[in-house]
């Protein structure tokens, strides 16, 4: 059965991979650079990470099959039918995150961005899927990813660490980790997916981690294995290093060459993105909640900065310390209050209360009702 598996994979990916004509890659390396000017035109705003809207577009299509009232959701999410219609736009990766969540509310799919990444037709990465595809092994194909991802998505950056094993790390540019939940997990399963399609074996991590909270999930299982870890203290997927000299089956030297070059073109012509100085904080303050820790001096140290520049960036963004943590716990409150699987009690640790009635009252505050009762609701 496995030997079967191993053939059906690797001659997909062969029949992918023939179809990429050298016209074809021309023209997808003129929609790249096309992007890129686009993005280029801002370069003296701090720009916020864009993306090509991959993910957008098949949430977009998958509500649409649905019947969902599409218009409502593009608004809320600071999108537009063009932006999503048009094949050379860029969005920003907040507003994808934002458009992921209300999709996968109205679809009444919790696991939207695991879904959408297994029936995507991997062509849709781009030229960075033919760059990857015609790499000579896997490692040689994960190392290019982790240079080049920026090309797809300024906002997730992939992480290869080659040694006693072979880790992909995710790490969120400009954007804050904690309401990025489809997308990240999205983004982990189409690389997963592109693994075992270039090289046409059914890899199986080792192990797979995701910050955000979610109950055990068959479905998750059957995909990564059975080691798969949710709350943990970073997003990555580990495999035995046997794999790294693994053939990639469409290997094309002299293709893969162009195709660097192409690429190398596209992230020289890119823009700085810096992202706000918000989201930095946020993505320090969240792993020190439960353990108290989320004061202005330690958020202040793990940044690398004085605490006086801390409040300084903070209040030329609107901000203060304080209203960024309050905001950000209702955030997580709200989030966590969803899955059914957390006892308030574990809420009130995660969020860095000292117990359940503190949590409680600044939930009251927030909201104006009980977390039980939004619990309820939630659940409504």
């Amino acid at each position: 059965m496995a030997e079967i598996f191993a053939s059906e994979l690797s001659a997909s990916a062969k029949n992918l991979f023939a179809r990429a004509s050298l016209s074809e890659v021309n023209l997808l390396r003129i929609a790249l650079m096309t992007r890129e000017r686009n993005a280029h035109a801002n370069r003296h705003a701090d720009r916020l990470p864009s993306t090509i809207g991959g993910m957008t577009k098949l949430a977009y299509a998958r509500a649409k099959a649905a019947g969902i009232a599409l218009e409502p959701l593009l608004r809320t999410a600071d999108l537009t039918s063009h932006q999503i219609e048009a094949p050379q736009t860029v969005i920003r990766v907040r507003d994808q995150i934002k458009f992921l969540n209300l999709v996968a509310a109205a679809l009444k799919d919790d696991l939207l961005g695991f879904h959408l990444a297994q029936t995507a037709d991997l062509r849709e990465v781009g030229l960075l899927y033919y760059l990857l595809a015609s790499s000579e092994t896997l490692i040689d194909a994960l190392h290019r990813a982790e240079r080049y991802s920026s090309i797809v998505n300024e906002g997730v950056s992939l992480r290869c660490v080659d040694s006693r094993f072979v880790r992909i790390s995710f790490h969120c540019i400009g954007i804050g980790r904690h309401l990025d939940t489809h997308q990240i997990e999205c983004t982990m399963t189409t690389v997963v997916r592109i693994c075992r399609q270039l090289t046409g074996i059914r890899l199986l991590p080792d192990r797979v981690r995701l910050m955000h909270h979610r109950p055990r999930n068959a479905e998750f299982a059957k995909v990564f294995g059975s080691n798969v870890e949710f709350g943990a203290a970073a997003d990555d997927v580990t495999f035995s290093n046997n794999i790294r000299q693994s053939p990639i089956t469409s290997a094309d030297p002299y293709l893969n060459r162009l195709l660097i070059s192409y690429c190398e073109e596209a992230i020289a012509y890119r823009p700085r993105t810096r992202g706000s100085f918000r989201s930095s904080v946020e993505n320090a303050v969240v792993p020190l909640l439960p353990h108290g820790k989320a004061r202005a001096s330690e958020v202040a140290r793990q940044l690398g900065v004085s605490q006086r520049t801390l409040a300084r960036r903070l209040s030329e963004e609107g901000l203060t310390f304080s209203e960024l943590l309050e905001s950000l716990r209702s955030d997580l409150a709200n989030r966590h209050l969803a899955d059914r699987t957390l006892a308030i009690s574990q809420i009130a640790w995660l969020l860095g209360y000292q117990d359940v009635a503190s949590f409680s009252h600044a939930f009251k505050r927030w909201t104006g009702k009980a977390p039980g009762k939004a619990r309820a609701e939630y659940a409504a």
